[in-house]
């Protein structure tokens, strides 16, 4: 019976309802465009400088992360690559040699990022075979190498050229060699494009003298928020004296400070955005009560009693809250869907000065179902502490006075 009084009562007065309802719906609507642009700016964020390079999860022989040159890989050892695969959680593995040479071209000469890989895998964890602009991708037995558009240019090399590649090997040994362009590569981060040289896994064991052996291995895995479980399932597998199996927080720990200060500035703007439309909520709640003082009165002065009366008036503001809330998501879901397949990206001038700050030119969006969830929240508990207003007056309300108005 209260349910129906309530919803009677809040379409009585249609524009005032309306007011409060397109009230909620608006703060809905614009706080999940702006937490899900925040955190879909963190996911790219990580993807970029996770999926596409570190991995999220990373075994290394011991104090490889300490010291990285290439005298502290490890050999490529069957069972505990196996041991490793066995792990729920785990789909694959991506066997990596990393190190520095010296790239050169012509005249021009330039420091460079090696990487031996498995051209198959790696395209598994990295999709590396989609960031091939010129030319094409390498295959297990190729001698040639894929470069990063930055460096080509640089360089001024392309497809079909030789590059130069002079080094230090393992154990000291002389690192040297002539390899073929075969593929050029675009990355979204600058310190990618400008860097990166690819070459396959046995081209690049032979360049520096590693006969089976890897720097790293990163692993591909069904679900990034499974991270902490694996990494603890894969530690008591292996022998943790002679590898170190770190996650990508540990890897790249300035991602995770950046991320966490840009989030509490932005939980500050959130608050901030929530105060005034609380107080637009605030100011219908206020109307609302001044309109409907006599008619309070008048049923108290019946024989309603006064706490039946504000649990009513209490109905009603969470009806309209509701009302509101699943308004904004409904209204917000489709914007956000397709900012998601479509994200914004920045004009060339402006793409080209984000780029220098290593990130990538791009407005991502989120579809994270805690987006939708925490806002609920929040206007609810909003709701329910603006409530308060109409219920305290309700309770000091003077019957004889207000019949009168």
């Amino acid at each position: 019976m209260y349910l129906t009084l309530a919803y009677r009562n809040i379409w009585r007065n249609r524009r005032r309802t309306l007011i409060t309802i397109l009230s909620i719906t608006f703060a809905v609507l614009l706080a999940c465009i702006m937490r899900s642009m925040q955190l879909g700016s963190y996911d790219k964020m990580i993807e970029n400088s996770v999926r596409f390079h570190t991995g999220y999860i990373q075994i290394h022989k011991k104090g490889y992360w300490d010291d990285k040159v290439i005298d502290n890989s490890m050999p490529m050892d069957t069972s505990v690559i196996q041991s490793m695969t066995r792990v729920p959680g785990v789909d694959a593995y991506v066997p990596r040699l990393e190190s520095f040479a010296l790239a050169s071209h012509g005249t021009q000469t330039k420091g460079a990022m090696v990487m031996g890989i498995d051209p198959e895998r790696e395209h598994q964890l990295t999709l590396l075979k989609d960031k091939v602009v010129e030319g094409r991708y390498l295959t297990s037995g190729d001698e040639g190498v894929m470069i990063g558009q930055g460096l080509a240019e640089y360089l001024k090399i392309g497809v079909g050229d030789t590059l130069v590649l002079l080094g230090q090997g393992y154990h000291g040994a002389s690192a040297a060699g002539l390899y073929p362009v075969q593929g050029i590569l675009r990355f979204p981060l600058p310190q990618q494009n400008d860097q990166l040289v690819y070459l396959s896994l046995p081209t690049a064991q032979w360049l520096y003298g590693a006969d089976n052996m890897v720097t790293t291995v990163a692993l591909l895995i069904d679900d990034p928020d499974h991270t902490e479980k694996i990494v603890r399932d894969i530690r008591s597998q292996i022998d943790m004296e002679e590898y170190e199996v770190m996650d990508w927080k540990e890897l790249v720990p300035e991602l995770v400070q950046n991320i966490e200060l840009d989030n509490v500035s932005g939980r500050i703007m959130l608050w901030v955005l929530y105060l005034v439309i609380g107080f637009g909520m605030f100011g219908t709640y206020l109307m609302m009560t001044a309109e409907r003082i006599y008619e309070f009165g008048v049923m108290i002065a019946v024989g309603m009693r006064r706490f039946r009366l504000q649990g009513l008036v209490f109905l009603e503001i969470l009806m309209m809250s509701v009302m509101g809330v699943l308004a904004g998501i409904c209204l917000s879901l489709p914007v956000l869907i397709y900012f998601n397949k479509n994200p914004i990206r920045f004009p060339e001038e402006v793409g080209e000065m984000v780029e220098t700050f290593g990130m990538e030119p791009v407005y991502a969006f989120s579809l994270d179902p805690v987006i939708f969830t925490n806002q609920a929240y929040a206007i609810f508990f909003m709701a329910i502490i603006l409530s308060g207003y109409p219920i305290w007056k309700i309770q000091r309300m003077k019957v004889v006075e207000s019949m009168r108005l």
